[in-house]
C-alpha cells in the first residue's frame, strides 16, 4: 500500500487524509468555492470525493495532500500531483479553503508537490489544468513559472486550459529566469 508521505514547507504540512478530515473537506465541497474543482456537492458526492483523495495513492502511487497548518495542525486544503482516467498528463492541482486564500499557502505546497513529483517520482514535467474563468489558479500557476499552452476539452468539465510548468532541466537551469 501506498501512503503519503508527509512533506513540511515553512508554514505548511502535507499529509495524508484521514476520516476526521471529512467535516472540513465537505463543507469547502459544498460551497461554492469549489465551483471550479468538482462542486459545489453534496456529503455523499464528497466523501466519494476523499475517497478517491485517498485511492489516487494506491492506484497511481501519488497523489494530494492534505495541507495543514504546521503551527496549528489546522486544514486548509488540499494540493498536489494528480491524474485519474481521462486527463491528458500528470497534473499539480491545488484547492485552498475559504478563510486561508491570498496568503501564499497554494503556491508554497505546489511548489513542495512539485519538488516531490520532479525529485522522487523522478517526473521531467507537469502541468495543471485550470478553468478558464479562475483567475486565482491562473496566478497561482504564474508565480510558480507555468505558462498557459492550450486548451483541453475534459468530457465532464468542459473546456480547461493546460498551463505547463517549469520542467526539472529549466528549475536546474535557472528556474524562474528560463521564462523571462
Amino acid at each position: 500500500m501506498t501512503t503519503a508521505p508527509t512533506i513540511t514547507t515553512a508554514r505548511l504540512t502535507l499529509r495524508a487524509f484521514e476520516i476526521a478530515d471529512f467535516p472540513v473537506f465537505s463543507a469547502f465541497y459544498a460551497s461554492d468555492r469549489s465551483k471550479y474543482c468538482g462542486g459545489p456537492a453534496d456529503p455523499e458526492s464528497s466523501w466519494r470525493m476523499l475517497a478517491c483523495e485517498i485511492g489516487h495513492w494506491q492506484l497511481r502511487g501519488y497523489g494530494r495532500w492534505a495541507v495543514t497548518l504546521s503551527d496549528t495542525g489546522e486544514l486548509i486544503g488540499n494540493v498536489g500531483l494528480w491524474n485519474p482516467e481521462g486527463w491528458p498528463e500528470p497534473e499539480i492541482g491545488w484547492d485552498i479553503y475559504e478563510g486561508h486564500e491570498g496568503k501564499g499557502y497554494a503556491t508554497e505546497a505546489a511548489i513542495a508537490a512539485r519538488t516531490y513529483a520532479y525529485d522522487v517520482l523522478g517526473w521531467d514535467t507537469v502541468v495543471s489544468l485550470i478553468m478558464p474563468p479562475n483567475e486565482h489558479s491562473k496566478n497561482v500557476a504564474r508565480k510558480m513559472g507555468a505558462k498557459f499552452e492550450r486548451m483541453f476539452n475534459h468530457v465532464r468539465f468542459g473546456e480547461e486550459e493546460i498551463w505547463r510548468h517549469l520542467s526539472a532541466a529549466d528549475l536546474m537551469d535557472g528556474g524562474m529566469e528560463a521564462y523571462a
